[in-house]
Order: C-alpha cells, then sequence, then structure tokens
C-alpha cells in the first residue's frame, strides 16, 4: 500500500499542495488562480472551513462580495465559532448598507479572537470598528493600520 501512494500520493498530499498552492498564489496576489487551487483542495475534502474560508477571501479580493458572503456563512453554518468567516463577513457588512449588521459578527470574533502575534492588528482593526459602530469611539479615531483582509490567511 505504501508503493501505491509514493507512486500515486495520497488525497492528504493532493490536499496540501494545492491549498498550499492556493496560499502561495494569494500571497502572490493572483486571486483567481488561487480560486481554482482552493477550489481543487475542496473536492479532497468537500465542506472544509478553512479551504472555504479562503475561498471567500479570494471572492471578495476579485470583488465577488455576494459569493464572498454566501461561502463565510456557509462556513458558519458548519462551524459557528470560526473567528476567521466572523471577521470577514463583518467587514463586507461594515461596506454595506447596514452596517450595524456587522456588530455580532465582530462579537463573535473578538469572543474567540485569535491569540497569535500576527493576528493582533486584525483583533485591534475589529476593536476599533466596533467601538465606531456602537458610537463608542469618534469618527475621527485613527484608522486601522491595515486594509480589510490583509494578511487575512492568518487569521483562524
Amino acid at each position: 500500500m505504501a508503493f501505491w501512494k509514493k507512486l500515486f500520493g495520497s488525497v492528504e498530499d493532493r490536499l496540501v499542495d494545492y491549498y498550499d498552492e492556493g496560499v502561495a498564489l494569494v500571497q502572490d496576489a493572483k486571486y483567481h488562480e488561487a480560486l481554482t487551487s482552493f477550489r481543487l483542495a475542496l473536492k479532497s475534502t468537500p465542506g472544509d472551513v478553512v479551504v472555504l474560508q479562503q475561498i471567500a477571501i479570494c471572492y471578495t479580493r476579485i470583488g465577488m462580495v455576494d459569493e464572498a458572503t454566501k461561502t463565510y456563512q456557509h462556513v458558519l453554518q458548519k462551524d459557528p465559532s470560526s473567528s476567521g468567516a466572523h471577521y470577514g463577513l463583518a467587514f463586507i457588512m461594515v461596506s454595506s448598507e447596514s452596517p450595524e449588521k456587522a456588530i455580532p459578527h465582530l462579537e463573535s470574533f473578538l469572543a474567540n479572537a485569535p491569540r497569535a502575534e500576527d493576528a493582533r492588528s486584525h483583533v485591534e482593526h475589529a476593536r476599533l470598528t466596533l467601538a465606531q459602530l456602537r458610537g463608542e469611539a469618534s469618527s475621527e479615531a485613527s484608522e486601522p493600520t491595515l486594509p480589510f483582509h490583509e494578511n487575512m490567511l492568518d487569521v483562524e
């Protein structure tokens, strides 16, 4: 059996390859190509919330906001505590006609905020935005240093 896995590769090996390829393409701002890689990775593990979040990020980056929203909502159906999906959905809603709908998603993100050092700027961005939406911070407060979804790959 090991011989066949070496010869043809295992499903897990192909998933990692497609997923890693997608991550590299996103880092190079090749979002359409990354979307293809993530879709191939998703074929190997249907419903994988990590891959789905990456697909939603690609959709957002290429301007397919409705598809991104649907994908984030699908992730939240599978994993209601997904901080990355709450973060992405919140900032889509902030840019919409009903930014107040972002509040519960920002609260959920902050309740399960990632603790990694490289996620700190996202957490601060979410706190500032939530305070502004609640009217707790002046609208003249300094803008977050990161644009929407910058380095979003690191938020889980």
